[in-house]
């Protein structure tokens, strides 16, 4: 019988309070991930505990970098199977989320799990990057842009920081130590208009497992040029 209980401190320690609604919602969306996963790759990570902590706990956790209690805009870029993007939903139901994938067969997913938590204001769209961030409406339309998915930051900063408004944040999730590369990225996330505001370094709760927040703030607009398309942010990546 998969159990919330265990890790009701490692969510205090986050300062989240799960209703018991809410709790469901977790479970539910472990469920339909694990059935999912069986005929499409959602996650090498299947163990419910496991789960728990390496994707909800994880994807919560950035609480320690920015206040996520107020019903602000959120788009998670690259979302895959809805991390961090469903957990930041349910543990905070007034965010407005979008959740953008270049996979359509993830974005079906992630619609039934929405559908089947009875989730509002939280819509997954298939796109790829480079061209949503160049349309209005998205362009500069969000408070926050989360991202834990796996590039290097120059290329992460080329796609995200056009998605956000001015003095709002893109938030990257990493593991381990990201030293060299945020040195690396430091010229490309000046150039979009970004600047490292905030780094924050810790394990996962229970664990040695390494994880950083880089908190990115908008400083000034993105340049019409960027997102470049064709995939140069990933093949040539500014350095």
């Amino acid at each position: 019988m998969n159990n919330l209980l265990d890790f009701v401190p490692a969510f205090q320690a986050l300062n989240i309070t799960l209703t018991e609604n809410q709790m469901g919602q977790f479970i539910k969306y472990y469920e339909l991930l694990i059935e999912k996963n069986k005929v499409m790759n959602l996650t090498a990570i299947t163990e419910f505990n496991e789960v728990v902590n390496k994707h909800f706990i994880d994807s919560l956790s950035i609480v320690k970098i920015i206040d996520m209690s107020k019903g602000i805009k959120v788009l998670d870029l690259g979302t895959g199977a809805g991390f961090p993007g469903i957990p930041l939903k349910i543990a905070f139901p007034d965010l407005d989320i979008i959740l953008l994938d270049s996979l359509n067969k993830r974005v079906n997913f992630l619609n039934d799990v929405i559908d089947n938590l009875g989730l509002i204001n939280i819509t997954a769209i298939h796109g790829r990057a480079e061209e949503y961030g160049k349309k209005e409406g998205y362009r500069e339309g969000f408070d926050i842009c989360v991202s834990r998915a796996v590039a290097k930051l120059s290329t992460l900063a080329e796609y995200c920081i056009p998605y956000v408004k001015v003095k709002g944040s893109f938030i990257s999730y990493k593991a381990g130590n990201v030293l060299n590369e945020l040195e690396e990225s430091k010229k490309a996330i000046g150039v979009f208009g970004g600047k490292v505001e905030q780094i924050k370094s810790f394990c996962l709760p229970g664990t040695d497992i390494e994880r950083t927040l880089i908190n990115i703030k908008k400083t000034s607009p993105t340049p019409k040029s960027y997102p470049r398309s064709g995939g140069k942010p990933n093949k040539e990546p500014i350095i």
